[in-house]
């Protein structure tokens, strides 16, 4: 089993983020395991599972100084293929205010669903936000108990569907 750590880097989105860090990680002897990459706000963010040997920061800050990242490194005791099929997903829609993402997820917590994506946005126009969220997660709870769950979220439209996984 690889000693893993996990490498966070943000900045300001341009091209070619990923193509220099992970060629940078390759050169350096370094392996890639699961990563998270995506766009938030004008800022791209890389959160990845790396392993190798000595330090890797020595490797990768050449790179996040040329491209204005901000780095993180942690020692995890995580390992691949560790994966939770998700089977509920749960869409939210509503006019942006405070505390949505604390009141869906305290009542999903509640009920036992493990969270194991959540992707969120702010559409409309600053005039008429509307906050736009995605999750997907694992429950032993059938979904209608989810639902049942979310149906008294007051002003905020909650989906709950199932997630079809094809397996064979």
């Amino acid at each position: 089993m690889s000693d893993w750590k996990m490498l966070t880097l943000v900045g300001e989105d341009q091209p070619g983020i990923v193509g220099q860090v992970t060629n940078a990680l390759y050169q350096g002897g370094w392996n890639l395991g699961e990563a998270s990459m995506i766009r938030l706000g004008g800022n791209f963010t890389i959160m990845l599972m790396v392993s190798g040997s000595g330090a890797v920061e020595p490797v990768l800050q050449p790179v996040a100084t040329k491209l204005g990242l901000h780095m993180h490194v942690d020692d995890i005791a995580g390992s691949l293929h560790q994966h939770v099929v998700p089977n509920i997903q749960v869409r939210v829609a509503g006019a942006d205010r405070a505390g949505i993402v604390a009141q869906v997820t305290a009542v999903l917590a509640e009920k036992g669903f493990n969270i194991l994506e959540l992707e969120s946005d702010v559409a409309g126009s600053s005039n008429r936000p509307v906050y736009i969220m995605h999750i997907q997660g694992y429950s032993e709870l059938p979904l209608e108990l989810i639902e049942e769950a979310l149906d008294n979220l007051g002003d905020i439209d909650v989906n709950v569907s199932p997630i079809e996984t094809l397996i064979g």
